[in-house]
């Protein structure tokens, strides 16, 4: 029996709960939308579902399971990218981590770090987040693999 996840962040604490949970995801840069009126930042997502391979279950073992989410952040004044482009809508991107940097009174600046380099950061007046997982898990054959984590991080700069 599968659990949807729904988690709030309100501080950097809370973003690096968020960042665990989200760890791997995949997305399009189609799904990714910065409405400056609003001041929110929204993006779906395809979230591997790490707690269903810590929660008792041999690690390797098959299947695995993914979720479609969303995430969204409020309170956002400006978003800067960098390592990426906006014009191909149908590349993917895998979420590797998010970064919390807090500032002036609750202002603080979140970076949401993708392999292969690229960057969002976003500066916001508070962290304000959610996540959601919006249908039902789906298999996956495989689960994520990558490099150990102090070589993911080495060269990164905003």
């Amino acid at each position: 029996m599968f659990t949807p996840l729904r988690l709030r962040a309100e501080d950097a604490e809370d973003v690096t709960v968020l960042s665990a949970c989200l760890q791997d995801a995949t997305l399009k840069l189609a799904d990714i939308a910065y409405q400056p009126g609003q001041r929110r930042f929204a993006m779906l997502l395809n979230r591997f579902r790490w707690e269903d391979e810590r929660e008792g279950r041999k690690l390797g073992a098959k299947p695995h399971f993914r979720n479609r989410a969303g995430l969204h952040f409020d309170g956002v004044l400006r978003v800067r990218r960098q390592g990426f482009e906006q014009g191909d809508p149908k590349r993917v991107l895998e979420l590797l981590s998010i970064l919390a940097e807090p500032g002036e009174d609750a202002a603080a600046s979140l970076t949401l770090v993708f392999a292969g380099g690229g960057l969002l950061r976003l500066d916001v007046e508070c962290i304000e987040a959610e996540l959601r997982d919006t249908g039902a898990p789906y298999p996956v054959r495989r689960a994520p693999r990558h490099r150990a984590a102090e070589t993911l991080y080495r060269d990164v700069e905003v």
